[in-house]
């Protein structure tokens, strides 16, 4: 099931040619390591491999009769290929091929994704490091609070893309795996070594112990991964969401010409894209969870968690493949307003700077609680409405006595507190 939104790379990865293609490198090795074991004979494993042919209408059709992919394939199969399709499948059972193709599919995918990734980290360093020193004012609680820089805010996002590199490196780790161990998982028909060779020319591991089956833990630690990296790209796009309200517009994500906003009110230009990524990775988190479902299997194995994986694995791996895709160019495009960035640090009279008044009246000799309720005092009045703070710190008595005035200046100019910026892009590896 290839989701319609699905990018041309992902939909090539989950479509039924390469599930199937998939499928038939997995039975041909299996047959060359019979092969090496003296079991099939080698011709019988080049006549595969140059007669096999994939119908996927023919599967379809047996499929219909059969009620069972596998068996319809392998039948089909051995049709194309005559006398040697009788050691197709030998000592098999369906999984084998089934989860075994299925982690070589995962392990693309991850790959894909990873590279997603590697693609926004960029395009956030790059509007970081243009954005370095470019001052705004940080928010906690939504309220303003102190500056800092909007090069800091998207060093964060590019630090946090770091973790989500590690994070799709383990998903595609934890399912490298593959398994040729038949019925029960015993190799009751199937050698180990089979199982060790076919692993080998995949780029997978044998599992160290499986039954008919891989363990699901594996997969739903998987979708796990992704709706972890899907909730970081929501919170990068809820920020803009956040920064695009008319009281705030400091950043807008691109609106395109041509485009329209409303059907009702021309001027409307919403984050639409952004809204799109947050509702799309609720969708990845709600298929993080169906994948744990699917870890709960009986003994060794039933087939609840086949109809769930028809859907969650393609579903997931499209989702955040476009969510990234579509966020990268989002960023790459995004209009950054620096002249309302200045406009808003000034907005509270200089009330963001509270702090740095405290600690300057700490440092001239009054208690923290004194110099906190002196400020404080002040602070209200100005949110009150009984003038800015800056005015009212300047006109009070008691702070004159103790500050000079270049020493208030110094306390009200912002540049004091991105006197680390360099430091944090050097933390986050953002320095070159």
């Amino acid at each position: 099931m290839i989701p319609r939104y699905c990018r041309p790379e992902m939909a090539a990865i989950w479509s039924e040619e390469t599930k199937y293609r998939t499928w038939l490198e997995v039975e041909i090795l299996a047959c060359e390591a019979w092969a090496n074991l003296g079991v099939v004979p080698h011709e019988a494993v080049a006549e595969l491999r140059s007669k096999a042919r994939i119908d996927p209408r023919r599967i379809a059709e047996i499929e219909s009769a059969v009620r069972h992919d596998v068996i319809a394939f392998v039948t089909q199969v051995s049709e194309s290929v005559g006398d040697a399709g009788r050691w197709l499948h030998y000592g098999l059972t369906s999984y084998d091929v089934v989860d075994t193709g299925l982690s070589y599919l995962m392990v693309r995918a991850a790959n894909l994704i990873a590279d997603d990734i590697r693609s926004l980290r960029e395009v956030v360093a790059a509007q970081a490091r243009r954005h370095k020193y470019i001052p705004m004012v940080g928010r906690t609680h939504g309220v303003h609070a102190e500056p800092i820089t909007f090069g800091v805010k998207l060093a964060l996002w590019y630090a946090e893309l770091g973790r989500c590199l590690d994070r799709i490196a383990r998903a595609a780790a934890v399912i490298s795996v593959g398994k040729l161990s038949g019925a029960v998982g015993t190799f009751s028909h199937v050698d180990p070594r089979v199982e060790r060779y076919v692993c080998d020319k995949l780029g997978l591991d044998p599992a160290p112990v499986s039954t008919q089956i891989l363990q699901r833990d594996r997969h739903a630690e998987y979708v796990a991964q992704l709706a972890l990296i899907a909730s970081s790209i929501e919170k990068f796009a809820t920020e803009i969401r956040h920064l695009q309200r008319t009281e705030v517009l400091e950043v807008e994500e691109p609106f395109r010409e041509g485009q329209k906003g409303s059907s009702a009110m021309p001027h409307k230009r919403n984050p639409v894209g952004c809204e799109q990524i947050c509702g799309l990775a609720r969708l990845v988190r709600g298929y993080a969870i169906s994948a744990m479902e699917s870890v709960n299997l009986w003994h060794e194995r039933d087939i609840s968690n086949s109809s769930v994986e028809r859907v969650v694995l393609p579903d997931s791996t499209a989702l955040l493949d476009y969510m990234i895709a579509r966020f990268t160019e989002i960023v790459r495009d995004m209009r950054v307003h620096t002249e309302r960035m200045e406009s808003n640090i000034r907005l509270t009279g200089g009330l963001i700077f509270s702090q740095e008044l405290m600690l300057a009246l700490v440092n001239k000799g009054l208690s923290r609680e004194e110099a906190y309720g002196m400020v404080q005092s002040l602070a209200a009045s100005a949110w009150e409405g009984r003038g800015d703070f800056r005015s009212l710190v300047l006109g009070d008595g008691r702070i004159g006595a103790l500050l000079t005035g270049a020493e208030l200046e110094r306390i009200f100019d912002w540049r004091t507190h991105l006197r680390r910026v360099d430091e944090i892009f050097a933390r986050a590896g953002l320095d070159s």
